[in-house]
């Protein structure tokens, strides 16, 4: 992708949401240094990540990519236990605020009655749920989340979402379920193409033409009935009715104040 510039402001949960093959993925691989960006860079307070050890990047961004380790021969404790690996020197033993950060880690995923478990044993939503309590653990500045709510049912993508609006800890996370994203997402980036077509609150972002130009889908944006936040009800009849509708404008937002950002 070229030409994307995003803002993740402190404390604030920014999300990324587009078409299969936008580059949600490879914008947020650059963020927690998978990939190196062949243009650009990535600032964390204003600082290049690429001038930082891997080992104190690691003490402020913390990541859940999708593709994710699945045979750890380590019980649920031990795998949520690693995330406390960047603060430890060699062969150095935990501490009371490793016990209480895997603690409370394990908890806030509701976790904690597991904690002896096999990770090979637990099913695909709890496996996702480990790691997210490993990433916890780290107490990063950051979070990056590539579609934290994959494999799990709506009990638990539910639960996720309120935790991390419950965190208020600096996120950035891509997510597929639209409505999601409007409910637990202070800030919105959209991507089409590999480029980011608009930016902005999800309220100002989510609009009926914007669903039809980068989604190919008929939708209208109603409030929600419970919750007041945006909701995006499809046309599941004639989702391609949306290509015969005559639109103008992509409903872009204001970038958000300077924070975490990514430009490449």
């Amino acid at each position: 992708m070229a030409g994307a510039r995003l803002v993740a402001a402190e404390g604030e949960i920014t999300g990324l949401v587009g078409p299969n093959g936008s580059g949600k993925s490879t914008l947020l691989r650059t963020v927690y240094r998978h990939l190196k960006p062949t243009a650009g860079r990535v600032l964390l307070d204003g600082r290049d990540l690429r001038e930082v050890s891997p080992v104190q990047s690691a003490r402020h961004v913390a990541a859940l990519p999708q593709e994710r380790g699945s045979d750890f021969e380590l019980t649920v404790r031990e795998v949520v236990a690693m995330g406390r690996t960047p603060y430890k020197r060699a062969f150095a033993g935990e501490d009371a605020t490793d016990r209480d950060l895997v603690a409370g880690a394990l908890s806030g995923v509701g976790m904690e009655g597991h904690a002896g478990r096999r990770f090979t044993a637990l099913s695909g939503g709890e496996r996702q749920r480990v790691l997210l309590a490993r990433a916890f653990a780290q107490d990063p500045d950051v979070l990056v989340l590539d579609e934290p709510t994959n494999h799990l049912d709506i009990r638990h993508q539910v639960e996720l979402l309120t935790l991390l609006r419950a965190q208020r800890r600096t996120t950035l996370v891509s997510l597929h379920d639209l409505n999601a994203a409007a409910s637990v997402c202070d800030r919105l980036h959209v991507l089409h193409g590999g480029a980011v077509v608009a930016s902005g609150r999800p309220r100002d972002v989510l609009t009926t033409e914007l669903m039809a130009q980068v989604f190919g889908v008929r939708a209208v944006v109603v409030d929600h009935p419970l919750t007041g936040d945006p909701l995006i009800a499809f046309d599941h009849r004639d989702p391609a009715g949306a290509e015969a509708a005559v639109v103008s404008g992509t409903g872009r937002g204001s970038h958000s104040a300077p924070g975490h950002g990514s430009e490449g």
